[in-house]
């Protein structure tokens, strides 16, 4: 079955930098728009950022310039690596394909954006 296993958040002060990572299984990787997605505290899901299969790249209004989505077809995974992060970006992330199938959705991974 389809799985996606993401790793890599934390706790990190403003202005910090993590990468997460998204391991995909189940699929054929290479043929698939890979997307990330959050869902802060009370709020909804919501886009991140999306990577093709060939590499073309798009990203949520309030992330551009910040994060840059990246995938490496050979290992079947994706990455997100957010740079200048702020508390507004505290949430827990995920990775599906785009656009998501509901079924897919795997534990995510909790980014914590605090001094």
């Amino acid at each position: 079955q389809v799985q996606f296993v993401e790793s890599g958040g934390g706790l990190v002060q403003p202005g910090g930098s993590l990468r997460l990572s998204c391991a995909a299984s189940g699929i054929i990787f290479s043929a698939y728009t890979m997307g990330w997605y959050r869902q802060a505290p009370g709020k909804q899901r919501e886009f991140v950022a999306r990577i093709t299969g060939g590499g073309n790249t798009a990203y949520a209004d309030s992330v551009k310039g910040r994060f840059t989505i990246s995938r490496d077809n050979a290992k079947n995974t994706a990455y997100l690596q957010m740079n200048v992060l702020k508390p507004d970006d505290t949430g827990v992330y995920y990775c599906n394909i785009a656009p998501v199938v509901s079924s897919w959705w795997g534990q995510g991974t909790q980014v914590t954006v605090s001094s």
